[in-house]
């Protein structure tokens, strides 16, 4: 063993501590990375924290309801591994926690200027980009984004730089409005969104949102969606224009890599892309609150009660 770190668990839904461990010591083709920073995934970690059943995280220790060590966006500095990662700040699908050891293979390096604090943004940024290899819209398409939490505003994001696409940040939340206009996107509130849409990403996580998006198509129109429901049942009426419109309901998820790029991306190469694509400072615009890590079991707290607001919340590190 190495060296001590800390690590937040939830020992049991609404609980977290921060525990000690120690870190073993590295293999060859291992790496020690120092985080400088982490990121809070607000719909899925407060699924957990609440004690919900999410997606299995890549470096997950335990089960749930708890005790478990969850959380996927963080980064940091290696500080022991090969010459040509050494001093460089790199990113990780790995949990909260102060140092840790991980095969070379899963790190990525973070672009020089791109800042930490954004860099958290990348598993996220990877989200939107492979929906958008499930599911891209075609020159000078109408499209919404029903769901305006980090993954719809990532997806909104990439959408904007597609030529002549419209599109539209639908939310419950009125204060969306500014985050949209930061992004390049139009904004509406649910029931003022305009239909008539080629293609609508769903992202709420909830059976509301996704009856809206269903509501928002035009005829042979796609519904995306992201949203990850837990246990949660889904309900949806299908009884008005979802045969006679030949609408479709698309899952997309980011375990593997979208069909239509499998035979030539890996997982690596489209983390890498979403690491190129953060050198837009637009999506800073998402990274509203930071906290220390000591402070992580209350923040957690509040944020499954809805307390804290905001959209990415991040984690600071002593000797960051």
């Amino acid at each position: 063993m190495i060296d001590d770190a800390q690590a937040f668990w939830l020992r049991a839904p609404g609980r977290g501590e921060i525990r000690p461990l120690a870190l073993p010591e590295p293999g060859h083709g291992d790496v020690l990375v120092r985080t400088l920073r982490s990121g809070v995934s607000r719909g899925t970690e407060t699924l957990v924290f609440r004690g919900g059943v999410p997606p299995r995280a890549p470096f997950q220790e335990g089960d749930f309801p708890g005790p478990v060590k969850y959380g996927y966006l963080s980064v940091g500095a290696v500080e022991r591994g090969p010459p040509e990662l050494r001093g460089r700040t790199v990113f990780c699908l790995y949990p909260h926690q102060t140092a840790y050891v991980v095969p070379a293979g899963a790190v990525t390096v973070v672009p020089d200027d791109v800042p930490p604090a954004r860099a958290v943004l990348a598993g996220t940024v990877e989200t939107a980009v492979n929906a958008l290899w499930d599911a891209p819209p075609l020159v000078g398409d109408r499209v919404a984004v029903v769901g305006a939490g980090m993954v719809g505003c990532c997806v909104a994001r990439l959408l904007v730089r597609f030529p002549g696409v419209e599109v539209t940040l639908v939310d419950v939340d009125p204060s969306r409005a500014e985050v949209a206009a930061a992004l390049g996107a139009g904004f509406a509130r649910p029931d003022d969104a305009t239909g008539g849409c080629d293609l609508v990403v769903h992202t709420s996580g909830t059976s509301a949102g996704l009856q809206r998006s269903l509501d928002l198509l035009a005829p042979e129109g796609t519904v995306l969606d992201l949203s990850w429901y837990g246990d949660a049942e889904v309900r949806l009426s299908l009884g008005g224009a979802f045969h006679a419109g030949r609408l479709r309901i698309r899952a997309s998820q980011v375990g593997t890599v979208s069909p239509a790029r499998s035979a030539r991306r890996t997982t690596a190469d489209r983390l890498a892309l979403a690491l190129d694509l953060l050198r837009d400072p637009a999506f800073d615009v998402l990274v509203t609150g930071e906290s220390r890590f000591d402070e992580l079991p209350r923040v957690m707290e509040r944020l499954a009660a809805g307390s804290l607001p905001g959209l990415c919340h991040t984690i600071t590190y002593d000797g960051a």
